[in-house]
């Protein structure tokens, strides 16, 4: 199942949003704060409960500086799946958005599918709301 959210433009040049999202503790600043829980991060990693109990870890697989982000589902999470986070230079400014990737079963697509969505386009509007210069 691939999944893009929404593209945004936020107010940064291209290297300094890749340098705010390679590190993996300012995810949370992307996360709608009320539906997670349980927040844990290093600088290649993090984790967080969900509304419904479910775990969701990232790891930082690689990067290609500073155009693209990749994660990777970690330990304990319901299916594998990997998360892009694709920036591209728009003068002083910088568009973003993210393409998840699962490998989904078809139920649990039907369930997983608009939550998944909805989430990853709070990540990006949150992006263009909170990221700090």
């Amino acid at each position: 199942m691939i999944l893009e959210s929404n593209k945004v433009i936020v107010d940064g040049s291209i290297k300094s949003v890749f340098d705010f999202l390679k590190d993996t503790n300012n995810i949370f600043h992307l996360l709608p704060q009320d539906k997670i829980s349980d927040w844990k991060s290093a600088n290649l990693s993090c984790s967080f409960k969900v509304q419904g109990g479910i775990i969701i870890s990232f790891l930082q697989e690689r990067v290609e500086e500073p155009t693209k982000i990749f994660l990777r589902s970690g330990e304990k999470v319901p299916f594998k799946f990997t998360l892009v986070i694709f920036l591209e230079e728009k003068g002083d400014k910088t568009e973003g958005y993210l393409q998840f990737d699962g490998e989904v079963n078809y139920f649990l697509k039907m369930m997983v599918e608009g939550p998944l969505k909805h989430l990853f386009n709070t990540m990006a509007e949150n992006l263009k709301a909170h990221y700090q210069k």
